[in-house]
């Protein structure tokens, strides 16, 4: 009977990682680990939320054990409203589980309501709140922090008896006393009045393990996860202690000895898990309704009224469409295919929906994208104008986007204006009502560097070891501590070496991408037919508005309709610009007029001139832009789409197809049509589909699930797929050797296809900047900075292309600029919001006082602003940022005056508001000035100090100038091309010491930390001992430099670590040239000898240089267990880790494939490589001949 009731046994009160740093037990292996000790329910109970309901939901049916869905909540005797002190109002725990699916809604409704009405401290519910929502919910009176227990635990019986009568009157037969046993006294004193208390109200026990992780040993990783949320360290005397490691997923068996003297306890365990009967409608959807519709009329038919009235509208202009019938045809039939799929599918008012919010936000001139996605590929949306790509003009096909023959939601992502963004949220909040819509939550995760810097913190290990493990981890996105270790071996060697540095790591891989906070998702919507709390429970997000609390994923699998209103600032700056052209030159820009053959915008583009081109303007896509020369749009589309890892190998080929210098292949001749834009080359995931279209007779539905399964890379999958395509091809007339040749082609890049739908949307954003910038730049490259006006690392690198262009940037004014940049017939004026210490107030006032007419003086000036918000803080800094240039006198003059200036206007206020002064004549008074004091300038050196302290640029000059002149032609780096730059890098840097600060280290060496700029950027630099001592006397603040130095990043930042200076003064400034090839020299050398840069060297500055091509090759040998995305992205990442010289050549062994690697993945064959490369690949993996 024990082992029976044993096995029967049920965990009711369980925490996952979703208990935001308290739960240390990730979903999944929770329910592995119950699976694993024959349990047959299990529950979750996360503190306050329910996170991880449907993921713990669907990881109970994968294992074949019954979910039941709770949540401890927090829960208050008095009204949720109240937000008193926590002594009085004390906040206590209480667990509620759903037995059916009403049970389930009223679990999220009580939820949901604490987090909206009930936050104060913590989402609390009340008394009130469950009685409104007790239905189908089994109460179980929680842990220590129960009501019940608290009472019990200070001798209050009474009160203990009250509340546990109150919630047997709300919950009836359903509420049960709960008992725990983790070792601790309190709970022994509470267990014993427990029992008693049972027995004379006659309510049932039930025992629980308030379980946190899922083994005893990681009680550890708790204690760290809780010192991480509170900022506590484990040394800490006043953290937050847990005072047992019993907080584990127990076997029935543990806890049947726990409690045998009340088997009751035990049993009733089973008896609730029989009553929780839940099922989640996972898949089917739930779909809101679109209003208002016509009278007369259904959402199908005023859908497709709505398509016809578009395509008409569409294509009214074009030739062919007037005159080629066969045109007509062609669209009308696409346009019936659709609309048909689309009634199918029941999607409709999805459609409906997505068209009336971007009608109100076209209505209301808020910029919105040409299109996203794949939904780019669908004609429904071109019509409705919800894209303004073409989808037959540009090829692309709607079953990328919706497949017939799969059932999926549609995803119509949708790119608007990021500063009026909010606007069209709130507009179909307003419509469908605040219930019905809500943002998406989504989690920040401890990623690996963050899990060792917050886990370092946690563990009180010094800040100097925690930093150094961090930075040893390769930059690489999503790269785990485990694959970190077996990528660099400095890392593994401090993980070897150091017991700190192990435990440290050890530590972290155990938090590691585990949740650390909510935050909202940066675009996601949903919209529901029903209050949202039928679906999802809910909490506050940023601005008051609802926050799902299932993330995209989850909502998505209980058929929420999700949408994406994503803010992008490209738009503002369009919509920025567009207005300004429409003002100044009395001209509306239609962009459906422009042709995207225009001469001038691919001349710009074929100079790499793309700062501030969307999605052109990284350092590397200008590379490859001056190469390739684009000549149409297709180059852009396949620009977008190649420049990306992985199928940047594959640009050299396109290029020298486009310019005719080697002879184009095609896998199969019969595939020319589908290749010939790309030269041969699949680019795009499309073209994958179509040649499965026409070559093994697939409908385009099919084709598409072939893309995505081959995508996934299971051998059996692609077994299965092959031996369709083959089986296909042949039936149309191929030979196996061809359709399996062209299948391995298939496979091969299915990894690097891209959406060409996505890459066609983008590019027409991409080709409309370009060609704003080059028909209107004064007013782009305005708009561009008013866009960055906060971001000055950003407006400084804009500046720096407007000099470029010979676009003035003109200084602030206090007559002329306004809040923000903005064009003027000679250049583009500072506005004045980029002037530290001046606030929108004063700016306001500034505005206001001129309007009639311009200010004259200082005096003047002063005389007409509100003094209150104009302070001399605020006049300081207007006078030190040139603001009063205008004026006469110089900046030092006007400084030195301000005092006397100030006093004599607070003279001149005193008698204009006194009642004599009719009798004197008030403008008399008026024409008072202040002398100026016969004082010197400010040295340019001072002058430009001051700009940058406020403006956080130089606008007179810079003081790099002159060595600059001297540089033009060599090659060196500009400090902003190192943020593209990979860690490691070695660059050779011409900047200025903007600061220098001498340092004694803790070894008592000498070193020092300097603050480096140039034009664009200031940064971080450290000189260790060795470089310090060759330049400690000369190396000073102002110094003119010449540098070379290791790039060190640390997220978005980086700083240098100087390895050799050359200073102006020790060497005459003409003779620098010469220094710039033996630093560039000395980088090479390292490069090839080290094997640590990842990036090569910036090409030298307008001037080309051929490398030897040595007749050596690097032979890498791959075999097919090996032959794996994840593994073949790790051997990319050590040959950019150790650039070099060498042509590497690839061997599949398994196709007997060979693939020579173009000229970017040259490697150095040192003996670093040689053993990375075995210790990934085998022994004999590589072999150097």
């Amino acid at each position: 009977m024990s082992t029976t009731m044993a096995e029967q046994f049920v965990h009711l009160h369980v925490h996952s990682e979703y208990s935001l740093l308290d739960g240390a037990a990730r979903i999944k292996e929770l329910v592995k680990a119950a699976a694993s000790k024959g349990m047959k329910a299990l529950a979750l109970t996360d503190h306050g939320v329910m996170y991880g309901a449907v993921a713990f939901y669907k990881a109970c049916l994968e294992y074949n054990i019954k979910p039941i869905i709770g949540c401890e909540i927090y829960f208050t005797a008095g009204s949720r409203f109240e937000k008193g002190n926590r002594k009085e109002n004390p906040i206590y725990h209480l667990i509620l589980l759903a037995a059916n699916e009403q049970g389930y809604r009223n679990l999220m409704k009580i939820v949901s309501t604490a987090q909206v009405e009930g936050m104060h401290y913590k989402p609390r519910a009340d008394y009130e709140l469950l009685s409104q929502h007790s239905e189908g919910i089994i109460c179980l009176s929680a842990c220590l922090g129960g009501e019940v227990n608290q009472h019990l635990l200070h001798q209050r019986i009474d009160e203990a008896k009250a509340a546990a009568l109150r919630h047997k009157e709300i919950f009836g037969d359903r509420y049960y006393l709960e008992i725990q046993n983790h070792g601790m006294l309190e709970q022994k004193q509470a267990e014993t009045l427990m029992i008693q208390l049972a027995q004379e109200l006659d309510i049932p026990l039930v025992a629980t393990n308030d379980v946190h992780y899922i083994d005893p040993r990681d009680a550890a990783m708790q204690e760290v996860l809780i010192c991480i949320g509170t900022g506590k360290s484990l040394q800490d005397e006043d953290r937050l202690k847990i005072e047992t490691d019993q907080l584990y997923l127990r076997t029935g068996a543990e806890m049947l000895e726990r409690f045998q003297h009340v088997p009751e306890a035990i049993r009733n365990t089973a008896e609730i898990a029989a009553r929780c009967n839940v099922e989640l409608q996972l898949g089917r959807a739930n779909l809101p309704q679109f209003w208002p519709i016509p009278p007369q009329q259904t959402s199908n038919s005023f859908l497709r009224e709505l398509c016809l009235d578009g395509m008409n509208l569409r294509f009214a202009d074009s030739e062919q469409w007037l005159n080629d019938t066969k045109i007509r045809q062609t669209v009308t039939d696409r346009l019936n295919y659709e609309l048909a799929v689309i009634e199918k599918m029941g999607y409709e008012d999805y459609f409906l929906i997505v068209w009336d919010f971007i009608r109100f936000a076209k209505e209301r001139h808020i910029a919105v994208g040409p299109g996203r996605g794949s939904s780019a590929g669908s004609l429904v949306a071109y019509t409705l104008q919800i894209t303004d790509v073409d989808p037959i003009k540009y090829k692309l096909l709607f079953e990328r986007f919706l497949n017939p023959e799969r059932v999926s939601m549609p995803d119509i992502d949708i790119d608007f204006d990021d500063e009026r963004r909010d606007e069209v949220i709130q507009y179909v909040a307003a419509k469908y009502g605040d219930e019905h819509v809500a943002q998406i939550i989504t989690f920040g995760t401890m990623a690996a560097k963050a899990a060792i810097r917050d886990v370092g913190r946690a563990m009180n290990i010094s800040f100097q070891e925690v930093d150094r493990a961090a930075k040893l981890i390769p930059n690489q996105l999503g790269i785990t501590l485990e694959h970190a270790l077996n990528q660099s071996q400095e890392l593994r060697t401090a993980y070897d070496g150091s017991a700190n540095t192990r435990r440290l790591i050890d530590m972290a891989i155990k938090v590691e991408g585990m949740p650390r906070h909510s935050s909202t998702h940066a675009a996601g919507v949903v919209i529901a037919a029903s209050p949202l709390t039928e679906y999802t429970p809910l909490q506050v997000g940023s601005e008051d508005m609802l926050l799902t609390q299932y993330s995209m994923e989850h909502l998505e699998s209980i058929g929420l309709l999700k949408m994406d209103f994503l803010g992008l600032r490209t738009l503002s700056i369009l919509g920025r610009a567009h207005r300004w052209v429409e003002e100044i030159n009395k001209k509306q820009v239609n962009f459906h007029q422009i042709s995207d053959d225009d001469p001038l915008t691919y001349e710009m583009l074929g100079k790499g001139e793309t700062t501030g081109i969307f999605q052109l303007e990284s350092p590397g896509v200008r590379r490859v832009l001056r190469d390739m020369k684009p000549s149409n749009f297709e180059d852009i589309v396949s620009v977008l789409a190649l420049y990306r890892p992985g199928p940047m190998e594959f640009i050299p080929k396109y290029i020298e197809g486009k310019h005719g210098k080697i002879v184009v292949e095609y896998p199969h001749d019969s595939l020319r049509h589908i290749l010939q834009d790309t030269y041969g080359i699949i680019v795009y995931q499309e073209q994958i589909m179509q040649i499965a279209s026409h070559m093994a007779g697939f409908s385009l539905g099919e084709a598409d699930l072939l893309r995505r399964a081959v995508s996934k890379k299971k051998r059996e999958v692609l077994d299965e797929e092959r031996a369709h395509f083959v089986q296909g091809s042949i039936t149309m007339g191929y030979d196996e050797l061809s359709a399996n040749r062209v299948y391995d082609m298939i496979v091969r890049f299915a990894d690097y296809g891209f959406p060409r739908a996505h890459a066609v949307a983008y590019g027409v954003l991409a080709f409309r900047t370009a060609w704003f910038k080059a028909h209107h730049p004064i007013i782009f490259m305005a708009s561009m900075l008013a866009s960055v006006a906060g971001n000055m690392r950003k407006a400084a690198q804009y500046v720096d292309e407007c000099s470029r262009m010979g676009i003035a940037v003109l200084p602030p004014c206090i007559n002329n600029s306004g809040l923000n940049f903005a064009p003027t017939k000679e250049g583009i004026r500072f506005g004045l919001a980029a002037i530290k210490n001046v606030g929108t107030q004063a700016i306001e006032s500034i505005v206001s006082g001129r309007r009639e007419k311009p200010y004259l003086t200082l005096l003047d000036f002063c005389k007409r602003v509100d003094l209150r918000v104009v302070n001399k803080r605020v006049l300081e800094s207007l006078i030190l940022a040139g603001a009063f240039d205008q004026f006469e006198g110089h900046r030092a003059q006007l400084l030195a005056a301000l005092d006397d200036t100030l006093e004599a206007v607070t003279k001149w206020k005193k008698e204009r508001d006194d009642l004599q002064i009719e009798l004197f004549g008030f403008e008399e008074i008026q024409n008072w000035d202040v002398e100026l004091p016969n004082i010197r300038s400010f040295t340019m050196t001072e002058q430009l100090e001051h700009e940058y302290e406020l403006l956080g640029m130089y606008l007179s000059g810079h003081p790099l100038d002159e060595l600059l002149n001297v540089l033009q032609g060599q090659n060196f780096d500009s400090l902003i091309e190192l943020y593209d730059r990979e860690e490691g890098y070695k660059a050779v840097v011409p900047v200025r010491i903007a600061s220098i600060r001498p340092y004694m280290s803790k070894n008592g060496q000498a070193m020092a930390f300097a603050e480096v700029e140039d034009r664009i950027v200031r940064i971080e630099a450290v000189v260790f001992a060795s470089t310090w001592r060759k330049c400690s006397t000369t190396l000073v603040k102002d110094s003119l430099v010449l540098m070379l130095a290791s790039v060190q990043k640390q997220e978005d930042e980086i700083k240098l670590i100087v390895d050799d200076v050359v200073i102006v003064g020790d060497e005459p400034i003409e003779e620098m040239a010469k220094h710039v090839d033996r630093l560039r020299g000395q980088a090479e050398r390292w490069q090839r000898n080290k094997g640590a840069t990842k990036s090569s060297p910036p090409p030298r500055r307008e001037v080309k240089d051929a490398k030897p091509t040595p007749t050596q090759k690097i032979f890498i040998k791959i075999n097919e267990k090996l032959e794996q995305p994840t593994i073949l992205a790790i051997l990319q990442n050590k040959i950019l880790q150790h650039q070099g010289d060498l042509v590497i050549v690839l061997f599949y062994e398994r196709t007997g494939q060979i693939v020579a690697l173009s000229e970017q993945y040259r490697a150095s064959p040192n003996e670093k490589f040689i053993v990375e490369v075995e210790h990934l690949l085998g022994k004999g993996s590589i072999v150097i001949k």
